[in-house]
């Protein structure tokens, strides 16, 4: 089974509404997908969506990196599979989205080649998965609206972006919780809107109306790793870490510090499943739960972290994977359902995708 070919095309597809956070606002999805052929007519397929302002890529810069990555995967056998993830990372450092799509096709290939869905190749068993759902800034009336749509469609659990404005954000959350019943689940994410000092005082403001949420998602820049540490010391509200987490590495560092209660895995930001799974292997050593989240993905991506969260599911607790339920529709077929907060791998070979 000898790779032959690696080719690239675009997945393009209207969103629901726009998703907007304090970081950015899109209005239709285009993805990077990578197909990988081999000589027995075997394809393996990879997604990735260009996130500038949180991986530092764009499609123009994924194309030129799957590129420069080609010869070093072309001509190799499916049994090379260790050298192939080899020689996606060291040629080129970062271009973290462009090499996941890559991991993410070639694990499809490996999985197809051993007759096996990708989630019991990696040891996974759990099939059945709820996500939560995203909730995008905006007016207060308008974030209520959309919440309570979100439950009448099944979703008991909803990320509220917040981090746009730091004295509107209190106000929107507690609008929130006061128009939903007690069992819906509000999870908050600012995007890195915040500083450390704001993040404590306005989390205490939550506090003390009696609301506490599952957690607070990177309310500080990517690099305030002590701004972390000084948040999680003085809130009740636990504390994931999502762009402050790109590797083992930076995921080691806050771990020791005791600066995060929770791990965000993306694979755009792991650089594909490799690194997502040591990283979930090193959350549970430290007895740490970790989200598998998504950037704005296609049903490619996201079926990848399904499959990552069946194979780690004793530490990856929770999913942030809704990003097929922002879609209209799209192009992509896939034997895995994607019913709102319900999703539910399938028996098929690999990914159970095809494009």
């Amino acid at each position: 089974m000898k790779i032959t070919n690696i080719r690239t095309s675009t997945l393009k597809a209207p969103l629901k509404n726009p998703f907007i956070t304090s970081l950015r606002r899109v209005d239709a999805l285009e993805d990077l997908v990578v197909i990988i052929e081999c000589d027995d007519g075997s394809v393996g397929y990879g997604e990735g969506a260009p996130t500038p302002v949180i991986t530092g890529e764009t499609m123009g810069s994924m194309i030129a990196t799957i590129e420069y990555i080609k010869p070093f995967i072309v001509g190799l056998e499916i049994e090379d599979f260790n050298t192939m993830l080899n020689n996606i990372h060291t040629p080129i450092l970062k271009n973290t989205t462009a090499k996941s799509a890559l991991e993410i096709a070639l694990y499809d290939l490996k999985a197809k080649a051993a007759k096996q869905p990708l989630f019991k190749m990696l040891g996974g068993t759990q099939t059945k998965f709820k996500t939560d759902i995203t909730i995008s800034i905006g007016e207060i009336n308008k974030m209520i609206s959309d919440s309570l749509d979100a439950v009448k469609l099944g979703y008991d659990t909803l990320k509220i972006k917040i981090g746009d404005n730091p004295q509107k954000d209190v106000e929107r959350i507690a609008a929130i919780h006061d128009a939903l019943d007690d069992n819906i689940m509000l999870r908050l994410d600012a995007n890195q809107g915040w500083t450390a000092k704001e993040s404590v005082t306005l989390l205490h403001a939550l506090e003390n109306q009696d609301i506490i949420a599952e957690f607070i998602e990177q309310p500080v820049a990517a690099d305030d790793i002590e701004g972390l540490k000084y948040i999680k010391e003085r809130v009740q509200t636990p504390l994931l870490a999502d762009e402050s987490i790109f590797s083992v590495k930076d995921a080691s560092r806050l771990l020791e510090m005791q600066a995060i209660d929770y791990v965000n895995i993306k694979l755009a930001k792991t650089a594909g499943i490799t690194q997502a799974l040591e990283l979930a292997d090193l959350s549970k050593s430290f007895g740490v739960k970790c989200m598998i989240g998504c950037m704005l993905e296609g049903p490619i991506s996201v079926a990848a972290g399904v499959h990552v969260a069946s194979a780690k599911a004793d530490v990856i607790t929770m999913l942030d994977l809704d990003a097929v339920s922002l879609l209209a529709s799209h192009p992509v077929n896939t034997t895995i359902l994607f019913n709102e907060s319900e999703i539910i791998l399938s028996e098929n070979n690999g990914l159970g995708v095809s494009f």
